[in-house]
């Protein structure tokens, strides 16, 4: 599980109120969030809004993508991707595009087809998180 601090968006504050809670890697964050009860509890904890948990915890979803890790956040958020609802919201063409589009920009080789299709295929599995 890849550690909260590899979330790009939560803030400093947040951050440190996260770890004081015992939260240190993003499946904690999914497990503390996996409710609208623990959402809104996380929430109160480290005085977030319920809508800065989801964005979170849609972000801790992509991050825990079978061989997803640092070079393909910053891929994926370069094309557009910054989280689960990111990814749900395109067919597995313009996924491909998009990524390819970003890994141009990038100057980097895309990903390899097949971890492209099980990055799309494990987010519609992961819809209902």
């Amino acid at each position: 599980m890849p550690p909260i601090d590899e979330l790009s968006r939560i803030e400093p504050v947040h951050l440190e109120r996260l770890e004081r809670q015992g939260v240190f890697t993003t499946g904690l964050l999914l497990e503390v969030s996996e409710t609208p009860t623990r959402r809104q509890t996380l929430a109160d904890q480290v005085d977030a809004s319920t809508n800065d948990v989801l964005a979170w915890r849609d972000e801790a979803l992509m991050l825990n993508l079978a061989g997803f890790g640092a070079p393909e956040h910053r891929l994926l958020s370069q094309s557009g991707f910054e989280g689960l609802r990111d990814i749900l919201a395109v067919d597995l063409d313009g996924f491909r595009a998009a990524v390819a589009r970003g890994a141009r920009e990038l100057n980097l080789e895309p990903p390899p087809e097949l971890a492209l299709e099980g990055w799309w295929e494990q987010a519609r599995t992961l819809e209902d998180e």
